[in-house]
Protein backbone atom coordinates (compact mmCIF):
# COMPACT_ATOMS: atom_id res chain seq x y z
CA UNK A 1 0.00 0.00 0.00
CA UNK A 2 1.81 3.38 -1.10
CA UNK A 3 0.16 6.32 -0.04
CA UNK A 4 -0.16 10.22 -0.31
CA UNK A 5 1.85 10.91 -3.75
CA UNK A 6 -0.06 13.24 -4.55
CA UNK A 7 2.04 16.62 -5.19
CA UNK A 8 1.13 19.28 -2.62
CA UNK A 9 2.24 22.81 -4.16
CA UNK A 10 4.67 25.45 -2.84
CA UNK A 11 2.94 28.28 -2.97
CA UNK A 12 1.80 29.49 0.01
CA UNK A 13 -1.91 31.51 0.93
CA UNK A 14 -1.56 33.72 3.52
CA UNK A 15 -1.54 31.99 6.27
CA UNK A 16 -4.72 31.55 8.81
CA UNK A 17 -3.08 30.37 11.90
CA UNK A 18 -5.38 28.06 14.41
CA UNK A 19 -5.93 29.89 17.39
CA UNK A 20 -7.64 28.22 20.46
CA UNK A 21 -9.85 30.98 22.18
CA UNK A 22 -11.00 30.12 25.72
CA UNK A 23 -13.81 32.08 27.96
CA UNK A 24 -12.49 32.83 31.42
CA UNK A 25 -15.57 31.16 32.75
CA UNK A 26 -13.44 27.76 30.84
CA UNK A 27 -10.62 28.03 33.82
CA UNK A 28 -10.59 25.21 35.61
CA UNK A 29 -9.18 25.79 39.50
CA UNK A 30 -6.36 23.48 40.09
CA UNK A 31 -7.25 19.96 41.36
CA UNK A 32 -6.89 19.45 45.26
CA UNK A 33 -3.98 16.82 44.90
CA UNK A 34 -1.81 19.22 42.94
CA UNK A 35 1.61 19.31 43.24
CA UNK A 36 4.23 22.01 42.54
CA UNK A 37 5.65 20.15 39.43
CA UNK A 38 8.82 23.16 38.98
CA UNK A 39 10.70 21.05 41.86
CA UNK A 40 11.66 18.50 38.78
CA UNK A 41 12.33 20.90 36.09
CA UNK A 42 15.48 22.27 34.41
CA UNK A 43 15.81 25.94 35.13
CA UNK A 44 17.20 28.26 32.43
CA UNK A 45 17.09 32.13 31.60
CA UNK A 46 17.07 34.74 29.11
CA UNK A 47 19.61 36.58 31.17
CA UNK A 48 20.79 36.34 34.74
CA UNK A 49 22.86 39.21 36.65
CA UNK A 50 25.92 37.70 37.84
CA UNK A 51 25.53 37.82 41.60
CA UNK A 52 21.54 36.35 41.13
CA UNK A 53 21.63 32.61 40.29
CA UNK A 54 18.38 30.99 38.00
CA UNK A 55 18.55 28.19 39.85
CA UNK A 56 16.30 30.46 42.47
CA UNK A 57 13.50 29.91 40.10
CA UNK A 58 12.68 26.75 41.34
CA UNK A 59 14.68 25.95 44.66
CA UNK A 60 11.25 25.70 46.68
CA UNK A 61 12.19 28.48 49.06
CA UNK A 62 8.81 31.01 49.64
CA UNK A 63 10.05 34.47 49.94
CA UNK A 64 9.03 36.66 52.49
CA UNK A 65 8.48 39.58 50.33
CA UNK A 66 8.85 40.46 47.28
CA UNK A 67 12.54 42.48 47.92
CA UNK A 68 13.83 39.39 49.64
CA UNK A 69 17.40 40.06 50.49
CA UNK A 70 18.64 36.50 52.56
CA UNK A 71 17.52 33.95 49.59
CA UNK A 72 18.64 33.45 45.92
CA UNK A 73 16.90 35.43 43.70
CA UNK A 74 16.73 35.86 39.68
CA UNK A 75 17.18 39.45 38.61
CA UNK A 76 17.99 40.50 34.85
CA UNK A 77 19.46 43.94 36.12
CA UNK A 78 20.72 45.94 33.63
CA UNK A 79 19.29 44.25 30.96
CA UNK A 80 15.37 45.65 30.15
CA UNK A 81 12.44 45.03 27.47
CA UNK A 82 11.47 41.13 27.22
CA UNK A 83 13.26 38.55 29.45
CA UNK A 84 12.33 34.98 29.78
CA UNK A 85 12.26 32.29 32.74
CA UNK A 86 11.62 28.51 31.35
CA UNK A 87 11.05 25.63 33.06
CA UNK A 88 12.06 22.34 31.31
CA UNK A 89 11.14 18.70 32.26
CA UNK A 90 12.46 15.37 30.71
CA UNK A 91 9.08 13.71 29.81
CA UNK A 92 5.56 16.20 29.59
CA UNK A 93 4.05 17.38 32.71
CA UNK A 94 -0.21 17.86 32.65
CA UNK A 95 -0.19 20.99 34.43
CA UNK A 96 -3.39 23.32 35.45
CA UNK A 97 -1.86 26.42 37.21
CA UNK A 98 1.26 28.53 37.88
CA UNK A 99 2.03 30.48 41.18
CA UNK A 100 4.48 33.65 40.45
CA UNK A 101 6.79 35.62 43.00
CA UNK A 102 8.00 38.53 41.66
CA UNK A 103 11.33 40.24 43.01
CA UNK A 104 10.91 44.18 43.24
CA UNK A 105 13.96 45.72 45.16
CA UNK A 106 12.27 48.97 44.47
CA UNK A 107 15.62 50.07 42.59
CA UNK A 108 16.89 48.87 39.65
CA UNK A 109 14.46 45.72 39.92
CA UNK A 110 11.00 46.45 39.39
CA UNK A 111 7.69 44.22 39.28
CA UNK A 112 7.03 43.88 35.00
CA UNK A 113 4.82 46.06 33.11
CA UNK A 114 3.58 42.56 31.65
CA UNK A 115 3.80 39.33 31.85
CA UNK A 116 2.35 35.45 30.39
CA UNK A 117 2.80 32.12 31.04
CA UNK A 118 3.67 30.16 27.30
CA UNK A 119 3.57 26.72 26.96
CA UNK A 120 5.83 24.40 24.27
CA UNK A 121 3.68 22.02 21.78
CA UNK A 122 6.64 20.61 20.23
CA UNK A 123 7.50 23.11 17.76
CA UNK A 124 6.46 26.66 19.22
CA UNK A 125 5.73 28.54 21.98
CA UNK A 126 2.10 29.35 22.01
CA UNK A 127 0.34 31.73 24.88
CA UNK A 128 -1.62 30.10 27.75
CA UNK A 129 -4.60 32.06 27.90
CA UNK A 130 -5.71 33.50 31.43
CA UNK A 131 -5.61 36.56 34.05
CA UNK A 132 -2.00 37.77 34.95
CA UNK A 133 -2.03 39.90 37.98
CA UNK A 134 1.06 41.50 39.53
CA UNK A 135 0.69 42.03 43.21
CA UNK A 136 4.06 42.89 45.08
CA UNK A 137 5.20 40.49 48.46
CA UNK A 138 2.16 37.36 47.52
CA UNK A 139 2.24 34.80 44.90
CA UNK A 140 0.37 35.59 41.29
CA UNK A 141 -1.29 33.00 40.43
CA UNK A 142 -2.78 31.87 37.02
CA UNK A 143 -5.49 28.87 36.40
CA UNK A 144 -6.07 27.40 33.16
CA UNK A 145 -7.71 24.47 31.14
CA UNK A 146 -5.15 21.54 31.60
CA UNK A 147 -1.72 21.72 29.34
CA UNK A 148 0.28 18.92 28.80
CA UNK A 149 3.81 20.08 27.78
CA UNK A 150 7.80 19.60 28.84
CA UNK A 151 8.16 23.63 28.92
CA UNK A 152 6.59 26.24 30.72
CA UNK A 153 7.73 29.56 29.83
CA UNK A 154 7.39 32.83 32.05
CA UNK A 155 7.54 35.82 29.79
CA UNK A 156 7.98 39.70 31.26
CA UNK A 157 8.25 42.93 29.72
CA UNK A 158 9.98 45.42 31.51
CA UNK A 159 8.75 48.49 33.14
CA UNK A 160 10.33 50.59 35.53
CA UNK A 161 13.18 48.98 35.66
CA UNK A 162 14.56 45.46 35.25
CA UNK A 163 12.82 42.38 36.01
CA UNK A 164 13.36 39.25 38.67
CA UNK A 165 11.43 36.49 40.13
CA UNK A 166 11.88 34.90 43.56
CA UNK A 167 9.95 32.09 42.86
CA UNK A 168 7.74 29.56 39.82
CA UNK A 169 5.57 27.02 40.83
CA UNK A 170 3.75 24.98 38.11
CA UNK A 171 0.97 22.74 39.56
CA UNK A 172 -0.28 19.85 38.53
CA UNK A 173 -0.52 16.06 38.41
CA UNK A 174 2.78 15.12 36.42
CA UNK A 175 4.00 12.44 34.44
CA UNK A 176 2.77 11.06 30.63
CA UNK A 177 -0.77 11.20 30.17
CA UNK A 178 -2.97 8.49 30.86
CA UNK A 179 -5.27 8.16 28.35
CA UNK A 180 -6.90 10.22 25.54
CA UNK A 181 -7.67 14.19 26.61
CA UNK A 182 -7.74 16.77 23.53
CA UNK A 183 -8.75 19.52 24.57
CA UNK A 184 -12.88 19.77 24.25
CA UNK A 185 -12.93 22.11 21.54
CA UNK A 186 -10.74 20.02 19.76
CA UNK A 187 -12.81 16.79 20.12
CA UNK A 188 -15.52 17.27 17.63
CA UNK A 189 -13.06 17.84 14.86
CA UNK A 190 -10.71 15.24 15.61
CA UNK A 191 -13.18 12.84 15.79
CA UNK A 192 -14.44 14.09 12.01
CA UNK A 193 -11.27 13.67 10.56
CA UNK A 194 -10.50 9.63 11.89
CA UNK A 195 -14.25 8.73 11.11
CA UNK A 196 -12.92 10.40 7.22
CA UNK A 197 -9.59 8.24 7.70
CA UNK A 198 -11.73 4.94 8.50
CA UNK A 199 -14.08 5.44 5.71
CA UNK A 200 -11.59 6.61 2.95
CA UNK A 201 -8.85 3.91 3.85
CA UNK A 202 -10.16 0.17 3.92
CA UNK A 203 -6.83 -0.94 4.53
CA UNK A 204 -6.24 1.43 7.35
CA UNK A 205 -5.58 -0.98 10.28
CA UNK A 206 -3.70 -4.03 7.70
CA UNK A 207 -1.09 -1.54 6.72
CA UNK A 208 2.47 -2.04 7.97
CA UNK A 209 4.59 0.54 7.33
CA UNK A 210 3.56 3.66 8.49
CA UNK A 211 6.09 5.72 10.28
CA UNK A 212 4.76 4.23 13.44
CA UNK A 213 5.90 0.64 12.51
CA UNK A 214 9.34 1.78 11.57
CA UNK A 215 10.24 3.79 14.81
CA UNK A 216 8.89 0.43 16.82
CA UNK A 217 10.44 -1.58 14.63
CA UNK A 218 13.91 0.12 14.84
CA UNK A 219 13.07 0.24 19.09
CA UNK A 220 12.57 4.43 19.10
CA UNK A 221 15.04 5.61 16.29
CA UNK A 222 14.74 6.18 12.34
CA UNK A 223 17.06 5.25 9.23
CA UNK A 224 17.27 7.51 5.91
CA UNK A 225 18.37 7.88 2.37
CA UNK A 226 18.99 10.80 0.78
CA UNK A 227 17.82 10.49 -2.88
CA UNK A 228 19.80 13.56 -4.87
CA UNK A 229 17.89 13.72 -8.01
CA UNK A 230 19.91 16.48 -9.43
CA UNK A 231 22.98 17.38 -10.82
CA UNK A 232 24.02 19.98 -8.80
CA UNK A 233 27.02 18.90 -6.75
CA UNK A 234 26.55 18.14 -3.39
CA UNK A 235 29.86 19.34 -0.65
CA UNK A 236 30.74 17.58 2.80
CA UNK A 237 29.29 20.73 4.15
CA UNK A 238 25.85 21.21 2.44
CA UNK A 239 25.58 17.00 2.85
CA UNK A 240 26.15 17.82 6.37
CA UNK A 241 24.00 20.93 6.47
CA UNK A 242 20.82 18.40 4.79
CA UNK A 243 21.64 15.65 7.38
CA UNK A 244 20.72 18.43 10.03
CA UNK A 245 18.23 20.03 8.72
CA UNK A 246 16.31 16.76 8.19
CA UNK A 247 16.89 15.52 12.12
CA UNK A 248 15.33 19.12 12.99
CA UNK A 249 12.38 18.76 10.80
CA UNK A 250 11.75 15.54 11.91
CA UNK A 251 12.61 15.93 15.74
CA UNK A 252 9.60 18.47 15.59
CA UNK A 253 6.36 15.31 14.96
CA UNK A 254 8.15 13.27 17.54
CA UNK A 255 8.43 16.17 20.00
CA UNK A 256 4.71 15.86 19.77
CA UNK A 257 4.70 12.55 21.09
CA UNK A 258 7.05 12.78 23.94
CA UNK A 259 5.42 11.86 27.22
CA UNK A 260 2.19 11.45 25.68
CA UNK A 261 -0.36 8.16 26.37
CA UNK A 262 2.25 5.35 26.27
CA UNK A 263 4.48 6.79 23.54
CA UNK A 264 7.85 5.12 25.08
CA UNK A 265 10.68 7.16 23.71
CA UNK A 266 11.19 11.11 24.97
CA UNK A 267 13.87 11.15 21.41
CA UNK A 268 13.84 9.55 18.31
CA UNK A 269 17.27 9.72 16.90
CA UNK A 270 17.52 9.98 13.62
CA UNK A 271 20.68 8.65 11.01
CA UNK A 272 21.00 9.13 7.02
CA UNK A 273 22.88 6.13 5.97
CA UNK A 274 23.03 6.56 2.31
CA UNK A 275 23.34 8.70 -0.71
CA UNK A 276 22.03 7.91 -4.18
CA UNK A 277 23.39 9.71 -6.98
CA UNK A 278 23.40 9.22 -10.97
CA UNK A 279 26.62 10.60 -10.79
CA UNK A 280 29.55 9.62 -8.02
CA UNK A 281 31.23 12.71 -8.88
CA UNK A 282 28.47 15.01 -8.05
CA UNK A 283 29.57 14.00 -4.14
CA UNK A 284 32.08 15.70 -3.21
CA UNK A 285 33.31 14.00 -0.23
CA UNK A 286 35.32 10.96 0.09
CA UNK A 287 35.09 9.58 3.23
CA UNK A 288 32.78 6.53 4.25
CA UNK A 289 30.26 8.34 6.64
CA UNK A 290 27.16 6.85 4.53
CA UNK A 291 26.98 4.11 1.54
CA UNK A 292 26.82 5.97 -2.02
CA UNK A 293 24.66 4.48 -3.95
CA UNK A 294 25.54 5.33 -8.14
CA UNK A 295 23.53 4.95 -10.85
CA UNK A 296 20.00 2.65 -9.34
CA UNK A 297 17.77 4.17 -11.10
CA UNK A 298 13.55 3.81 -10.38
CA UNK A 299 11.23 6.16 -10.76
CA UNK A 300 13.76 8.19 -13.24
CA UNK A 301 15.53 8.94 -10.37
CA UNK A 302 18.75 7.12 -8.46
CA UNK A 303 17.94 5.32 -4.99
CA UNK A 304 19.74 3.15 -2.45
CA UNK A 305 19.17 -0.23 -2.86
CA UNK A 306 16.30 -2.02 -2.28
CA UNK A 307 17.55 -4.57 -0.38
CA UNK A 308 18.17 -2.05 2.25
CA UNK A 309 14.81 -0.52 1.85
CA UNK A 310 12.18 -1.33 4.59
CA UNK A 311 9.48 -0.44 1.93
CA UNK A 312 10.62 -3.14 0.03
CA UNK A 313 11.37 -5.53 2.96
CA UNK A 314 8.93 -5.11 5.42
CA UNK A 315 9.41 -8.01 7.10
CA UNK A 316 12.36 -6.31 8.93
CA UNK A 317 14.88 -8.55 7.48
CA UNK A 318 17.79 -7.40 5.57
CA UNK A 319 19.79 -10.38 4.19
CA UNK A 320 21.28 -9.08 1.12
CA UNK A 321 22.31 -5.12 2.44
CA UNK A 322 25.94 -5.16 2.58
CA UNK A 323 25.50 -3.61 5.97
CA UNK A 324 22.75 -5.40 7.98
CA UNK A 325 19.98 -4.08 9.79
CA UNK A 326 22.24 -1.19 10.94
CA UNK A 327 22.65 0.10 7.32
CA UNK A 328 19.36 -0.14 6.32
CA UNK A 329 17.00 2.70 5.33
CA UNK A 330 13.36 3.32 6.34
CA UNK A 331 12.42 6.34 4.65
CA UNK A 332 14.10 8.43 1.56
CA UNK A 333 14.46 12.11 1.35
CA UNK A 334 14.07 12.44 -2.46
CA UNK A 335 15.38 15.83 -3.44
CA UNK A 336 14.44 16.50 -7.32
CA UNK A 337 15.30 19.69 -9.14
CA UNK A 338 13.10 21.99 -10.41
CA UNK A 339 9.86 20.32 -8.43
CA UNK A 340 7.57 22.88 -7.09
CA UNK A 341 5.46 20.76 -4.34
CA UNK A 342 6.14 17.53 -2.61
CA UNK A 343 4.95 13.90 -1.63
CA UNK A 344 4.75 11.88 0.91
CA UNK A 345 3.93 8.33 2.53
CA UNK A 346 5.28 5.51 4.08
CA UNK A 347 8.46 5.73 1.93
CA UNK A 348 9.65 9.06 2.61
CA UNK A 349 9.12 12.06 1.54
CA UNK A 350 10.18 14.01 -2.20
CA UNK A 351 10.31 17.66 -2.37
CA UNK A 352 12.69 20.07 -4.47
CA UNK A 353 15.82 20.38 -4.23
CA UNK A 354 16.11 23.75 -4.57
CA UNK A 355 13.30 24.81 -2.34
CA UNK A 356 14.90 22.21 0.21
CA UNK A 357 18.85 23.71 0.38
CA UNK A 358 17.27 27.10 0.45
CA UNK A 359 15.59 26.76 3.23
CA UNK A 360 18.06 24.58 4.65
CA UNK A 361 18.47 26.63 7.94
CA UNK A 362 14.62 27.54 8.28
CA UNK A 363 12.93 26.96 11.74
CA UNK A 364 10.22 25.10 10.12
CA UNK A 365 10.48 23.37 6.25
CA UNK A 366 6.77 23.61 5.94
CA UNK A 367 6.49 21.35 2.81
CA UNK A 368 8.86 18.56 4.49
CA UNK A 369 7.26 18.51 7.59
CA UNK A 370 3.46 18.70 5.88
CA UNK A 371 5.26 15.20 3.76
CA UNK A 372 6.73 13.72 7.03
CA UNK A 373 2.86 13.86 8.88
CA UNK A 374 1.77 11.85 5.99
CA UNK A 375 4.47 9.22 6.16
CA UNK A 376 2.64 8.69 9.87
CA UNK A 377 -0.47 8.34 8.08
CA UNK A 378 -2.32 12.21 8.60
CA UNK A 379 -4.32 12.90 5.42
CA UNK A 380 -4.60 15.65 3.14
CA UNK A 381 -7.61 18.40 3.20
CA UNK A 382 -8.18 19.33 0.23
CA UNK A 383 -11.86 19.25 -0.12
CA UNK A 384 -12.85 19.55 3.31
CA UNK A 385 -12.36 21.10 6.47
CA UNK A 386 -13.16 19.51 10.31
CA UNK A 387 -15.52 21.86 12.36
CA UNK A 388 -14.52 24.63 14.13
CA UNK A 389 -10.70 24.79 13.17
CA UNK A 390 -8.39 27.06 10.93
CA UNK A 391 -5.63 26.79 9.52
CA UNK A 392 -3.17 24.08 9.98
CA UNK A 393 -0.29 22.48 8.56
CA UNK A 394 -1.96 19.42 6.99
CA UNK A 395 -4.39 21.55 4.96
CA UNK A 396 -1.85 22.75 2.48
CA UNK A 397 -1.53 26.20 2.06
CA UNK A 398 -2.84 27.43 5.82
CA UNK A 399 -0.20 27.19 8.54
CA UNK A 400 3.64 26.98 7.98
CA UNK A 401 4.45 24.66 11.61
CA UNK A 402 3.07 21.75 13.33
CA UNK A 403 -0.09 23.74 15.13
CA UNK A 404 -1.90 22.26 17.86
CA UNK A 405 -4.65 20.64 15.74
CA UNK A 406 -2.05 19.09 13.68
CA UNK A 407 -0.21 17.49 17.19
CA UNK A 408 -3.51 16.30 18.28
CA UNK A 409 -4.24 14.52 14.85
CA UNK A 410 -0.76 12.49 15.18
CA UNK A 411 -1.75 11.71 18.60
CA UNK A 412 -4.85 10.21 17.63
CA UNK A 413 -3.59 7.74 15.02
CA UNK A 414 -1.06 7.19 18.19
CA UNK A 415 -4.08 6.45 20.32
CA UNK A 416 -6.01 3.65 17.67
CA UNK A 417 -2.63 2.16 16.47
CA UNK A 418 -0.85 1.88 19.65
CA UNK A 419 -2.13 -1.38 20.86
CA UNK A 420 -0.85 -3.13 17.27
CA UNK A 421 2.61 -3.21 19.62
CA UNK A 422 1.21 -4.55 22.67
CA UNK A 423 1.24 -0.96 24.54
Amino acid sequence: MRRRTRLRWAAIAPLLLLSLIFSPTSQALAAPGDTNLARTATATASYTSAWESVAALNDGIDPPSSNDAQNPRWGTWPNTGQQWALLTWPQAQTLTSAEIYFFDDGGGVRVPASWKLQQWNGSAYTDIPGTYPRALNAYNTVTFPAVTTTRLRVLLESGQGSVGLLEVKALGQGGQQSGWNPPANLTTPLNQVWQHVESTYPNLYGFRNYGWDQVMANRGSINYCVRWDSNAPVSAALRDQIHTALTRQFKKWMDVMAGHNGWPYQNVPLKVVGWAVRDRATLQWSDNSVDVYVNDIRENAPQCAERCGRFFNQNGNYPNCPGGVARHYDMSLWLTAGMGGGAGGDWGQRLGSEYFVNSINADNIHILLHEIGHSFGLDDFYDWTPTGVGGFLMKAGSASQITDFDAWMLRDWWRHLKSRYGL
